[in-house]
């Protein structure tokens, strides 16, 4: 496994760190590293949430190197494209809840990287941008996308189609993030709610999401509501169902088994 990314496991939670300063780069191998380790977590049945972090005080990330780009390679700009795509998109699949604590400048790939979790916790020094269309590229691992669901069309279009920057009172204003806490302290928040997620059925857990994560495919609010019933019937099969119940009427703490 890479050093690129950095795991730590604290009992059901999994952290991961981007390591590569000084501006915490995407890399290939660090790209890699992001979808081999994701998966393996999601194998891991002991792991119901996932923090993603910055090595340092300054950078979350910065996204991608540019030297990368310089000599215009199609063919390495397309293996790069794929795989920001696949990893970012393997992160927003991880069937546990992902919670980005970003401790700085979060920018071009490395907002991607964020807005793939589910939650994010921004420290007051953090500045966030999709700036690639003013060196000639575009967002190509979901910022197009996600952006416009978080922030609302007109904000996404001034930060992709203008290159605005915002700081992070105006990301919590906007919608960027969730939460905003002094300088060094969004890991604290961000394990925080992770031991609160862990606290929750990870079966029960993992359906929310998948429901949640639908409204983005347009579906009607019947269809919504078809599946809202279906997976509902879907978890008195798992044994996390019977023993949250159980656990309530016998007025203990549940044991999750995530299954």
């Amino acid at each position: 496994m890479s050093d690129l990314i950095q795991l730590e496991k604290r009992g059901h939670i999994a952290i991961l760190t981007i390591n590569n300063p000084p501006a915490n780069t995407w890399t290939r191998d660090s790209l890699i590293a992001l979808i081999d380790i994701v998966r393996e977590l999601n194998e891991d049945r002991n792991i119901f949430a996932l923090v993603m972090t910055g090595q340092g005080e300054k950078f979350y990330s910065a996204g991608a190197d540019l030297k990368t780009f310089a000599d215009g390679d199609k063919a390495r700009a397309n293996e790069m494209a794929q795989l920001f795509g696949e990893a970012f998109s393997t992160l927003g699949r991880f069937r546990g809840v992902s919670i980005a604590a970003v401790n700085g400048y979060a920018m071009g790939g490395g907002l991607e990287c964020a807005m793939a979790c589910d939650i994010r916790i921004a420290e007051e020094h953090a500045q966030m941008a999709l700036p690639e269309a003013g060196v000639g590229l575009l967002p190509c691992a979901g910022g197009t996308q996600n952006l416009p669901w978080l922030v609302g069309e007109g904000w996404a279009k001034r930060m992709i189609l203008c290159g605005e920057r915002v700081k992070a009172d105006k990301a919590l204003q906007i919608g960027l993030v969730e939460e905003v806490v002094p300088s060094g302290k969004s890991l604290e928040k961000a394990l925080e709610l992770a031991e609160m997620a862990c606290k929750q059925s990870p079966s029960s857990t993992a359906r929310c999401k998948t429901l949640v994560m639908s409204a983005r495919d347009g579906r009607s609010h019947d269809d919504g509501w078809r599946m809202e019933r279906e997976l509902f019937v879907e978890l008195f099969s798992t044994e996390d169902q019977k023993e949250g119940v159980n656990a309530f009427l016998d007025k203990r703490k549940p044991e999750w088994k995530n299954r």
